[in-house]
């Protein structure tokens, strides 16, 4: 039995009460709202889906990955010959490679079926490491600031429990490690999944305990790191590893983690990251929480906006001849970024309806909305004159980064 709160628009409200901790609450005898034991919650319409998934009560409205659909590429779709990773393809995940084989990194049109999502996050092994030094690595991660997971209330009795779901495919099978890392207190957990099948998609759940100790920074820096390896030197694996939360021990963190730069014909791809408040298991966890393209770009451009030359002599942005050197232009930094950027750029620029030299560039003055920059060559603007400076041809970008 269960117990039942019925409204009856007959004879009004009927109660019957059973000891078995569940509660159901029915319009003129349906169930409209089912809280089980456990305080799981569903609902007829709203919160239950179609495959029977339960909906969470998100303390958010958007997703907390950023991109996990990795379909927002800003910077490049393919990478060659990397030895050191980088955030280089999809946007917010991060490849830090240490000594650990060559790589190709891409974004491809690979995904599992049935689930909305189209893109994925890969590396490939194009230069192996059978025997990696004690302090090689190989990991994927991405970041989160500190005001975006306050939800979790970790550092204080009332820490909530995280549950990280992902989609991921290898030719590989084996034993990986994901590892969540609190980056203001040197704290870490982690937890070892199975690759089972080759080249197979396969959907993984990993619930992690609430932390008590040590809360994170409110604030714009990086707190909360998600971390997949893929490939580690002994320095991280002659421990045992670590499956609940405490004080950072390197040899704790890879313990048993396959190496995935062992071998040429190695790869490995990840997309439809999430990360829910609470404890989900794989017939609990909620569907992946698609964004629209433009939300997810304008997300990812608060860490990286690049400009990207669209064709031959496009504007990119307006100033005024200080002398007939110089020309001080105005680059607008739209979202707000998390923080002051580093600028760079490559290609060629030039000022329009004048001279096609390529223009020297330096940034005069930066921060979170705005930058100046400077873009000189000897004697060809007039002093005071306004200038829009434009893409020459060739590939170019302009790039503002604020990456975590």
């Amino acid at each position: 039995m269960t117990c039942k709160i019925n409204a009856d628009t007959t004879d009004g409200l009927k109660i019957v009460s059973d000891t078995s901790g569940a509660v159901d609450i029915q319009s003129n005898g349906t169930t409209k709202v089912s809280i089980d034991s456990s305080g799981n919650i569903s609902t007829v319409a709203g919160m239950s889906t179609s495959n029977g998934n339960i909906a969470p009560l998100r303390p958010n409205a958007k997703p907390l990955i950023i991109n996990g659909d990795m379909n927002i590429a800003q910077r490049a779709t393919s990478v060659t010959g990397s030895t050191a990773g980088g955030y280089t393809t999809v946007d917010r995940m991060l490849l830090s490679i240490g000594t650990l084989g060559t790589w190709t990194i891409a974004q491809t049109a690979s995904a599992p079926d049935d689930t909305g999502l189209v893109n994925s996050y890969r590396v490939d092994c194009t230069t192996a490491d059978a025997s990696p030094a004690a302090g090689d690595i190989a990991i994927l991660s991405t970041r989160l600031e500190g005001q975006d997971v306050q939800l979790f209330k970790k550092g204080t009795s009332y820490a909530e429990k995280m549950t990280v779901s992902f989609w991921v495919k290898s030719n590989k099978t084996g034993t990986y490690i994901m590892e969540l890392d609190d980056n203001d207190n040197a704290r870490n957990i982690n937890q070892a999944y199975t690759i089972s099948s080759a080249n197979t998609w396969e959907k993984k759940v990993l619930s992690f305990a609430g932390d008590t100790t040590g809360a994170f920074g409110n604030d714009n820096g990086s707190s909360l790191q998600l971390l997949w390896w893929l490939g580690a030197g002994s320095n991280f694996t002659s421990g045992s590893l670590q499956t609940a939360w405490a004080a950072t021990d390197n040899t704790k963190r890879a313990v048993n983690q396959v190496n995935l730069g062992d071998n040429t014909a190695n790869d490995w791809s990840i997309t439809g990251i999430q990360l829910e408040v609470g404890e989900y298991d794989a017939t609990t966890i909620p569907s992946f929480q698609h964004e629209s393209f433009g939300d997810n770009l304008l997300r990812c451009q608060r860490y990286c906006r690049q400009h990207t030359k669209d064709m031959d002599y496009q504007g990119v942005m307006m100033g005024f001849a200080q002398d007939t050197g110089q020309c001080r232009a105005l680059m607008y930094h739209k979202p707000q970024m998390r923080a002051t950027p580093t600028i760079t750029k490559s290609g060629d620029f030039i000022r329009s309806h004048g001279s096609a030299a390529a223009l020297n560039f330096s940034v005069a003055t930066n921060g979170r909305d705005t930058a100046s920059i400077d873009w000189a060559s000897s004697g060809i603007f007039l002093n005071g004159q306004g200038v829009l400076i434009t893409f020459k041809t060739g590939s170019a970008y302009i790039r503002a980064d604020a990456e975590l």
